[in-house]
């Protein structure tokens, strides 16, 4: 329990910041309620972070400490302040032609305008991200080689035919049919966002076929070994669940 003393510490503060805060602006009954909404948030994160956590254990288990301190702080920020707070800026600053500044005033005073913004393109969002989500399901699906199954013959079946052309064909298909059930004045952002997260899928496993490969032997070893390269590939390029996204 002693590597989990920091978190278990932040924990208690933020959820006691909740509370109070909830309590501030409605008194006992909406203390209760945030702290709720507080503990189901944490719980969520840390069960949909939990796959990233393997995946970086493994490759970080060779790096010396100061990458992989680097890493984690850097990690994160990035994770946190990154894609749950610049993110959701960002998709409203775009979708008003505001400035960042002023979506943040936006957020801070009037957060049932800025919720109003964000909802307005969750349809774009959710073409995204799910495009991107699909194409991790079909090619874990499809890959042939995996030891564990969950549905055993089933998997092993699709295995023998399925290929990462076939998910992304798949995955195209289901955004064109995505398309058909949002109003007509959103099918074009709708689509465009849907082949956006289809091409960043496939250029993530572009350069991670390139990393593998033993003619890229040095930029594998950046990756193995810890460096700038290795820094940039785990942070950047590879694929982060669904919290992350």
């Amino acid at each position: 329990m002693k590597h989990f003393r920091i978190s278990i510490i932040v924990t208690i503060v933020l959820m006691g910041l909740a509370g109070w805060w909830g309590y501030n602006h409605g008194g006992m009954s909406a203390a209760i309620t945030a702290l709720w909404i507080t503990g189901v948030l944490g719980v969520m994160e840390v069960s949909l972070s939990f796959d990233n956590a393997v995946v970086n254990a493994s490759v970080l288990k060779n790096w010396n400490a100061f990458w992989q301190k680097l890493f984690l702080t850097v990690g994160i920020l990035v994770a946190v302040f990154g894609m749950r707070l610049i993110f959701p800026l960002a998709i409203v600053a775009a979708a008003t032609g505001l400035d960042m500044i002023s979506v943040w005033d936006m957020a801070l005073k009037t957060p049932e305008e800025y919720s109003r913004h964000l909802l307005g393109v969750h349809e774009e969002v959710a073409a995204f991200g799910g495009a991107f989500l699909l194409l991790v399901f079909l090619n874990f699906l499809f890959d042939e080689e995996k030891d564990v199954h969950w549905i055993h013959w089933f998997e092993e079946k699709v295995g023998k035919y399925g290929t990462e052309s076939l998910a992304v064909l798949l995955t195209l298909v289901a955004v064109v049919l995505c398309v058909q059930m949002v109003p007509e004045a959103k099918r074009y952002t709708v689509l465009y966002s849907g082949v956006i997260g289809t091409a960043i899928y496939v250029g993530v496993g572009w350069i991670s076929s390139l990393l593998e490969e033993e003619g890229h032997g040095e930029v594998g070893k950046a990756v193995a070994g810890g460096s700038i390269g290795g820094f940039l590939y785990l942070e950047v390029l590879m694929p982060r669940s669904p919290s992350t996204a």
